[in-house]
């Protein structure tokens, strides 16, 4: 499929009522795709507010476009709301330990899903376990700052425990490099064979 069809695929699924955060709807995508103007399209339709009806299959027509529009961070993006589909959404502030405080970083928290570091997520499990990180409308979360991310675990089930309000903490080493407080979580919407999570 070319990007149009995919697009107009994707746009096909969104119900007619549902707006962006812009105030966009599914005729202003058509409108887009009559235009040519892809991007703008798969712009307003990954800005659809988070439901039901956002299958893996809906984010696999988005990534596919994006990836043929070479819209790199957008396709990345897609592939991971698919993956929250099969396996829950998991988002919390994080707040970092200062640069000059042991296991504060030195370095900014990239946005887009490359940081892997370890999580003590708490009772039932002890030990620590790896997520992926994205960060929330933001290229990155600078040395000693805050922001609102979501989380990938390498892990799914590990996870299932947590609820709105638990602290967990991030470690890149012995000392605590962050403190997160969960602001959401909620559970797959596709069937998925719980277990290890590919990175």
């Amino acid at each position: 499929m070319d990007v149009p069809e995919l697009l107009a695929r994707a746009c096909d699924v969104v119900p007619g009522d549902v707006r962006s955060d812009a105030g966009f709807s599914p005729d202003d995508v058509r409108e887009c795709l009559h235009r040519a103007e892809w991007d703008s399209a798969l712009e307003i339709l990954v800005d659809l507010p988070d439901s039901p009806w956002q299958t893996v299959a809906f984010w696999h027509l988005l990534e596919r476009a994006a990836e043929l529009l070479w819209m790199h961070r957008d396709a990345a993006w897609c592939r991971w709301r698919g993956r929250e589909v099969r396996h829950g959404v998991i988002r919390a502030e994080l707040r970092l330990v200062p640069p000059e405080v042991a296991g504060g970083r030195r370095l900014p928290i990239p946005g887009a899903g490359e940081l892997r570091p370890m999580w003590a997520v708490g009772a039932p499990d002890t030990g620590l376990r790896v997520a992926r990180v994205w960060v929330e409308r933001a290229p990155e979360i600078p040395p000693g700052g805050r922001g609102v991310i979501r989380l990938a675990p390498l892990s799914p089930a590990a996870w299932s425990h947590l609820e709105r309000g638990a602290l967990i903490t991030m470690h890149e080493g012995r000392p605590v490099a962050g403190t997160a407080t969960i602001v959401q979580v909620t559970p797959p919407r596709e069937p998925h064979v719980q277990g290890r999570e590919s990175p």
